[in-house]
């Protein structure tokens, strides 16, 4: 099975111009692999080493199905329903009769994180220009994390590390999912940051983001424009400022993400004895992703701000892959 290795020069030297901007190196190793040596996670195949996301072989091509959460195994069956118009059949024969696209698009119909293998496209940042520039000190900057899991967290932990003052912000209803996992990978995260647990409904959260100059996110842009935040305000309001939206697909895509499917969509994946993919890695989207936000971060800090920062998980993966020849 092919190994991660001959897939990070390109993210290598993502770090090397974030330590440039920053000072601080990037110790890749550590951020790409740290949870699976800590949680003991097996070599994956076609299951991802966390065990929940799968490479199904469709008519066509391969599409990887993620069972993250309860709710989605409890849609498997409404998913062979919809493919198939029975009931009763496993998902592997089902989507063997179907085509890739059409399982990623049904699954994700029912919410489940879906992808078709090789199929991301679009650029890894997006940024669009949104309120005034200010070069900053960031060592004097107030971050606002409001994302979870992985992909978020490691940008915050980097921009800290460069001296930020970090804020990890979750919602009294819907804690991080991280937290679930390996308590030691959860504290190397968020070594350092204050934590701050908020009824967001209560209002309290646009006040938190009021005193941010860098927000970090991982939200669907309507869910948070719900509750009274917008980031096209927060940039407008004062100079400088910087606004992180980490997505699977890009802003303006409600597709829904992991960083196992997203590593399969960007076809950040290995091949087997057959040459059919196999995954490498532990969710590799996520680290890859986090580290594509701190250095997009800082670069934009470094140019004065003003900016929203679009990052698609599945196309940083897919900035790893090799052109073919």
């Amino acid at each position: 099975m092919e190994s991660v290795e001959p897939h990070l020069a390109p993210l290598a030297s993502v770090a090397k111009e974030f330590t440039a901007l920053t000072g601080v190196p990037v110790d890749l190793p550590t951020a790409l692999f740290l949870r699976a040596r800590l949680t003991g996670h097996a070599l994956p195949a076609r299951t991802s080493a966390g065990g929940s996301c799968h490479l199904l072989e469709a008519s066509d091509g391969w599409t990887a199905v993620n069972l993250a959460r309860p709710d989605d195994l409890a849609s498997v069956p409404a998913l062979v329903a919809l493919l198939s118009g029975s009931e009763g059949e496993p998902l592997p024969e089902v989507v063997s009769r179907s085509t890739a696209a059409q399982v990623a698009a049904k699954a994700q119909l029912l919410g489940i994180a879906a992808a078709e293998h090789a199929s991301a496209s679009g650029p890894t940042v997006r940024a669009e220009r949104l309120g005034e520039r200010r070069v900053r000190d960031p060592a004097a900057l107030r971050v606002v994390d409001l994302s979870a899991l992985w992909a978020g967290p490691l940008c915050a932990r980097l921009l800290g590390l460069a001296g930020a003052q970090v804020v990890k912000v979750e919602s009294t209803t819907r804690p991080d999912g991280a937290r679930a996992g390996s308590p030691a990978f959860y504290r190397w995260l968020h070594d350092g940051h204050d934590s701050l647990v908020l009824d967001f409904a209560s209002g309290a959260l646009a006040e938190v983001i009021a005193g941010a100059d860098i927000v970090i996110e991982a939200s669907r842009a309507r869910a948070l424009r719900r509750l009274g935040v917008h980031a096209e305000e927060f940039l407008a309001a004062r100079p400088g400022r910087v606004w992180v939206s980490i997505t699977g697909y890009g802003r303006d895509d409600d597709r829904i993400a992991f960083g196992d499917d997203a590593a399969v969509a960007g076809g950040l994946t290995g091949l087997d004895a057959h040459g059919d993919p196999v995954f490498i890695g532990d969710a590799l989207a996520d680290p890859v992703t986090g580290i594509y936000a701190a250095h997009a971060t800082a670069h934009s800090l470094a140019i004065g701000g003003g900016e929203l920062l679009s990052l698609s998980m599945s196309a940083c993966a897919a900035s790893l892959v090799p052109s073919p020849c």
